[in-house]
């Protein structure tokens, strides 16, 4: 009997699109001029597909005004807003490459970022919950508060050249963003047309930073044809139409806003709503009943929170049918209960990451309910996966081994990291995923473990060596494991095993105060358990599984999800 290898491919009659990102928006505003593109709640914005092509023009063209050239890289830190979209595609317009920065980066990791990939420019909101973004900057740049606006020269930020705040409110140094557009004449924009003219579907459009195991996150570059192409088949997945309006609560600087979000409903003509900056489960049941909106977008623990909150029964959801739980394991029951109690009869579980622009598998709306709900669904078009053994080999159907991707959704590389690179995406150009993955006889997919540490809280990706190399920075710290534990609320919560030197001491709470402000809060460790040793093999490698159980126990918690 012949075996059936767990290999599968995308076969499709709808051919990849080849264009920009900046021409699919121009080619949608000059289709439906009229019809609803942005509507952002709490900034009052509600425009048209023109609108948002004039907005973006005219910003992209200003940004030309500043001597920005293609190729140049452009960072944005802040939540979500009108400024976020219209710098999504005004830098792509004028062959920037955007580097989303986390809004919950402190200063340490916004340094690294910015110096790792050369920003030369930063869009910045002026502050988001506990963060003041313009005083963070201003500490590792005190020098803007002495320069013209465009000639930063910072010691600690060597590539930074010019900051651009959002807001009515000046600063020293920075530029307003409402300003940008009125400092282009007629030869930025004539620059601008020669630019979107000479533009390929496979330049360099965005980089996107993925937490590395080696303590230091990796700058996923992505092109045109990547994010573009993977918006538009996700949006494929979910029926979108120009008769769609999709509320999208979580974050644009991740690839399921500014992807699954932005782009899947550009592609399609859909309304993209956003509700306000950050998640707020009220603030999305309310846009999403005010609003009529037909899809909404979350992570397992949003639709908790949602269905959760005390008046959840008062509002009228009977508008939607469609939307992506994604980014972090799927319980069924969450599922099963979105789908009964929100009116989600259609809606999707999608599986990726990052370095796959994001999506590899997802399940469609013609899925039996079973499937969607205990599966990530079949291989994405035009892309291939194969699972395979710890010496590379294909495996049969139904067995368990990482899952590997290949197509047009691979990135280009991490940035400036070749070797690095090279450890994820083969000769053959198959990305490892380095997740444990079956596919069953039909090709629906099945995420069944992590090959390396990857926690996934709340849908953050937390990589346990991240924070080690930063709590070994604390003076009475001699050795410390970072693993994740099961939590029914955010899937996996932090825990931090702690080691210390001979003759100190420590609180729970000291170390947790050491992290505030220096790193992202969701890394910051939830349980922190002081040890005298570790388990480990006779080889002396660390057995986190040992301690995880160990901690599951101590906690009284297990792991209930699927996928």
């Amino acid at each position: 009997m012949t075996k059936t290898y767990s290999y599968a491919h995308g076969a499709s009659l709808t051919p990849l699109l080849s264009e920009t990102v900046g021409a699919r928006l121009d080619a949608q505003a000059a289709a439906t001029p009229e019809a609803e593109a942005l509507v952002v709640v709490r900034q009052n914005v509600r425009w048209s597909y023109d609108r948002l092509r004039r907005e973006t023009d005219a910003f992209a063209a200003g940004l030309v005004a500043l001597g920005l050239k293609p190729g140049d890289r452009i960072g944005i830190w802040s939540p979500n807003n009108a400024e976020w979209v219209v710098t999504q595609f005004a830098t792509a317009k004028a062959g920037l490459i955007l580097v989303n920065i986390n809004p919950a980066y402190r200063a340490h990791e916004l340094e690294y970022a910015l110096n790792k990939v050369g920003c030369v420019a930063l869009i910045l909101s002026p502050a988001f919950k506990t963060s003041d973004y313009i005083g963070i900057l201003s500490g590792l740049a005190p020098e803007i508060s002495g320069c013209a606006p465009g000639d930063l020269q910072a010691a600690r930020l060597p590539s930074l050249r010019i900051v651009i705040r959002m807001g009515q409110e000046e600063t020293a140094g920075m530029y307003n963003f409402g300003e940008i557009p009125g400092l282009a004449g007629p030869g930025d924009w004539a620059r601008l047309e020669e630019v979107k003219a000479s533009l390929q579907f496979d330049d360099p459009i965005n980089i996107q930073f993925t937490s590395g195991t080696t303590g230091q996150p990796k700058g996923a570059t992505l092109t045109h044809h990547n994010i573009l192409n993977n918006g538009f088949f996700i949006g494929e997945c979910m029926r979108l139409t120009p008769a769609d309006s999709l509320c999208i609560p979580v974050p644009l600087y991740h690839c399921f806003g500014m992807v699954l979000g932005v782009l899947a409903c550009v592609t399609h003509g859909s309304a993209m709503v956003f509700p306000g900056e950050g998640f707020d489960p009220l603030a999305t049941l309310q846009t999403v009943a005010e609003e009529h909106c037909t899809g909404l977008h979350g992570v397992p623990t949003m639709f908790i929170a949602e269905m959760d909150h005390p008046e959840f029964a008062t509002f009228d959801l009977s508008s939607l049918r469609t939307g992506i739980m994604a980014g972090s394991p799927c319980p069924i029951e969450v599922m099963r209960r979105a789908i009964a109690t929100m009116n989600l009869n259609e809606i999707t579980i999608a599986y990726g990451m990052t370095e796959t622009s994001p999506v590899s598998f997802q399940t469609t709306v013609d899925d039996p309910v079973e499937r969607r709900v205990s599966t990530v669904g079949r291989i994405h078009p035009h892309l291939e996966v194969k699972i395979v053994d710890a010496e590379g080999r294909v495996v049969p159907r139904g067995v368990a081994g990482e899952l590997c991707t290949r197509g047009y959704s691979v990135m280009l590389g991490y940035w400036g990291e070749k070797e690095r690179t090279a450890e994820a995406i083969d000769s053959a150009r198959w990305m490892h995923t380095g997740d444990l993955a079956t596919i069953d006889a039909e090709g629906y997919c099945n995420i069944v473990g992590r090959i390396k540490d990857l926690v996934i809280r709340g849908g953050e990706n937390v990589y346990p060596r991240e924070i080690e190399e930063f709590l070994y920075t604390h003076p009475k710290i001699a050795d410390v494991q970072v693993f994740g534990v099961p939590d029914e609320r955010y899937g996996e919560e932090i825990c931090a095993w702690v080691r210390l030197r001979a003759g100190e001491s420590l609180t729970e709470e000291e170390v947790r105060g050491f992290c505030h402000g220096q790193i992202a809060h969701y890394k910051i460790p939830r349980y922190v358990r002081f040890v005298d040793e570790f388990p480990m093999t006779v080889t002396g490698k660390m057995q986190k599984f040992i301690m995880r159980a160990k901690m599951a126990e101590e906690l009284g918690v297990r792991a209930a999800v699927t996928a």
